[in-house]
């Protein structure tokens, strides 16, 4: 896995996305052995839309899922 890096001397411009692969790997790649570039797909798609999406916990939503945090926004704007 190769990530996309910024320019010399902007380190913020990428912070989320640099964020987003050390999870990634540490949570997943770096767990699993995969025969093909089909599997390692599969099981891609499947963290991130998922379980990453949708059910972990994430520290700048107050350690709520994306689906908990969008329905507390839902359900004080009602």
């Amino acid at each position: 896995m190769i990530q996309s890096m910024s320019g010399t001397g902007n380190c913020y411009d990428n912070a989320v996305a640099e964020s987003f692969f050390h999870t990634l790997k540490t949570e997943l790649v770096y767990h699993e052995r995969y025969g093909t570039r089909l599997e390692a797909k599969r099981s891609i798609f499947e963290y991130m839309e998922v379980f990453y999406n949708r059910l972990r916990k994430h520290s700048a939503l107050g350690y709520r899922s994306p689906v908990e945090f969008e329905l507390s926004a839902l359900k004080q704007a009602m």
